[in-house]
């Protein structure tokens, strides 16, 4: 059974594909999810707190994943960006989520909906950010 957390990543994992194909705004997308089935089982706050931070703060998102990258990053597929700017949000702004955490369930995200080997390359990025925005939790 997922966890209420595990669905509000997958609920701003959607909103942050369609954010990207349709540049919609956060609070239009919040809305369009909240009527979605299912809805209901994901952690209401945590979603909104993920989808809207993430988008706020894309460009700087990118700008700590870009040199962890070894292509640009218009070049990753929108489930990829999306993965990987929803990690580096938890991995920045949700320090009570421990690392390998956001790392998991981020991996688990890219098998669900991304590309075949899509999750190893998820897990590879995240885990060089995670050295760079959580040094004494990475030591721990």
């Amino acid at each position: 059974m997922k966890s209420a957390r595990r669905r509000s990543r997958e609920l701003a994992l959607q909103g942050l594909y369609a954010w990207q194909l349709s540049g919609e705004g956060a609070a239009r997308l919040k809305a369009q999810l909240e009527e979605t089935e299912g809805y209901g089982k994901a952690d209401g706050d945590y979603f909104a707190r993920l989808l809207k931070g993430t988008i706020e703060e894309a460009a700087a998102l990118e700008g700590l994943i870009a040199p962890a990258l070894d292509r640009k990053m218009k070049e990753l597929s929108p489930v990829e960006r999306g993965i990987l700017l929803l990690g580096a949000f938890e991995l920045k702004n949700a320090t009570e989520v421990p690392y390998k955490v956001v790392i998991n369930e981020a991996v688990e995200l890219a098998k669900q909906f991304g590309g075949t080997d899509g999750h190893k390359y998820v897990n590879g990025v995240l885990d060089k950010l995670a050295y760079r925005l959580r040094p004494e939790e990475r030591k721990g």
